[in-house]
């Protein structure tokens, strides 16, 4: 009997796969952080005026690179000395931690050049990655404890393992080359899902960016009181570029209805802006509504998941051409379920706290925006789903199965057949020229006329006329053009035409016996 076994080797491979794995993880945290370092140190040394020295700008790298992964900071040094949060996360910033983690989980299960290297599972690979990225994290998280920028421990007990395994999770995902569940529609209401939540960051993106350029002056004049010197100037850029996809999530919140709280007490919807609004200067928030009533301007962006919507529904009822009704509706349902998570999760990353007291919240909420993505996505989605699958399951016109048409020789051998005997009814007594004919003699054909010795014409076939061609002889003989279709194309006196074939030929009966 033969014992098959696991050789050492095998399983020292796959320890060595998950050690790379976790020493890969660790890579992209280190990479992560160096990259905001550079930056920082580099402000730091361009600044006429620094604060502290390259302890503190290290520590506000470290509070930085944090805050890219969701993790609250709360700030030390105010002016009224109390601590203030820092919630809002720039979310330009986020793809910076969050494609390095996705690099390292796919670069993990790639089999290398020769294909033979020991690969951890697919759990594996994204325990391993993740684990190694967070054991440097919690050393940050412990070395920003020391700085102007504490991390609050609840937000990155929460966060940051959310947003690393996410991001493994999804670098795993890419190495099996994206597979979707078999169910087909819960890959419908994914891809749904997907497509519904990117239009509305669209709109809202270009929502925003029209409002901003409508108030360029103010947006300028904020930008100049900021900084007055280049490298302040340069900082200040930065930082609007990374809050650029705030703006868009703002600007989708916004259409959505609900809209976004500047401060406590005050909100910004469509309908107008109510309260009063605690906005600090910056660039950005001068594209903000103006106090009062709304206008059609501001109701206009009502289009905004007017077309995410349509799009989302459509992309369902387009898959959903064979499907069920109920199927159909369903899956246009989870696909709206799908978009308001998306919409949820981002609108809690694109607000927060910028401080105490009127400040303590600022930007979207996110179970508001998620549950207006949710109604925009069964109210407008379902019946496009529905309108788009009765559309795709019709049949054109082109294609619907039409009658055989009725031959012409039938149809006037019918009406023939009706006309006499309706003639002899009225007429068969009469005399003279205007009298009904003979039964007997239109019933009976009339007989051929006799064959011409000059041109060789057979018995019983039609003389040509002296000006017609005899330019179509099959026509003539096999029911074309020039012939009747029912006529015997043989000249069989006792030929019956019929419109079907036997099903099979019947032998002929035996011949009789003879003695």
């Amino acid at each position: 009997m033969t014992h098959v076994t696991e050789h050492p080797l095998v399983q020292g491979g796959r320890s060595a796969a998950l050690a790379t794995a976790c020493v890969r993880g660790g890579v992209a945290a280190g990479l992560g952080l160096g990259v905001l370092a550079v930056l920082v140190i580099a402000a730091w040394i361009s600044s006429p005026y620094p604060d502290s020295g390259p302890v503190g700008a290290l520590h506000v790298a470290a509070g930085i690179w944090l805050l890219a992964h969701g993790v609250d900071l709360v700030r030390t040094d105010t002016l009224s000395g109390l601590p203030a949060p820092l919630g809002i996360v720039p979310l330009l910033l986020v793809a910076l931690p969050v494609w390095l983690v996705h690099r390292a989980a796919r670069d993990t299960l790639d089999p290398g050049g020769d294909g033979v290297r020991p690969r951890p599972s697919p759990g594996g690979a994204v325990s391993a990655v993740a684990g190694g990225y967070l054991l440097v994290a919690a050393a940050v998280v412990v070395y920003s404890e020391s700085g102007p920028l504490p991390a609050d421990l609840v937000t990155a007990g929460l966060w940051l393992p959310a947003v690393v395994t996410g991001a493994a999770g999804a670098g795993v995902w890419t190495a099996l080359g994206r597979p979707l569940p078999g169910q087909r529609q819960a890959a419908a209401a994914l891809r749904a899902a997907g497509l519904g939540t990117l239009t509305l960051l669209g709109g809202g993106a270009v929502a925003a960016a029209v409002s901003l350029a409508w108030h360029a002056g103010r947006a300028q004049a904020s930008f100049d009181g900021l900084a007055g010197e280049w490298s302040g100037r340069v900082t200040v850029l930065l930082l609007v570029l990374a809050l650029l996809p705030n703006m868009a999530v703002w600007g989708a919140a916004y259409g959505l209805g609900p809209g976004f709280t500047l401060g406590t007490g005050a909100l910004a919807t469509p309908l107008g802006l109510a309260g009063d609004p605690a906005v600090p200067p910056f660039p950005l928030l001068a594209a903000l509504p103006a106090e009062g009533r709304g206008t059609w301007v501001h109701w206009a962006t009502a289009a905004v998941p007017l077309a995410a919507a349509v799009v989302q529904g459509g992309c369902v009822g387009r898959a959903a051409r064979s499907w069920a009704v109920r199927d159909a509706a369903l899956t246009a349902l989870g696909a709206a379920w799908g978009c308001g998570v998306a919409v949820a999760v981002l609108a809690g990353a694109a607000g927060g706290p910028l401080g105490s007291g009127r400040l303590s919240a600022f930007g979207p909420m996110w179970w508001q925006a998620g549950a207006a993505a949710v109604l925009w996505g069964a109210c407008v989605g379902l019946p496009v789903t529905l309108g788009v699958r009765a559309w795709g399951r019709r049949v054109p016109r082109s294609r619907r199965p039409r009658p055989a048409p009725v031959p012409a020789a039938a149809s006037g051998a019918a009406t023939a057949g009706a006309t006499l005997p309706a003639a002899a009814a009225s007429g068969g007594t009469g005399s003279g020229p205007e009298a009904a004919p003979d039964r007997r003699t239109a019933a009976e054909p009339k007989a051929p006329p006799a064959p011409r010795a000059d041109t060789g014409e057979a018995a019983g076939s039609t003389p040509y006329s002296e000006g017609h061609a005899r330019t179509d002889p099959v026509g003539d003989r096999f029911g074309g053009p020039f012939g009747d279709p029912f006529a015997d194309p043989f000249g069989d006196p006792g030929y019956e035409p019929y419109d079907y074939l036997p099903a099979a030929w019947e032998p002929s009966p035996p011949p009789p016996a003879t003695d």
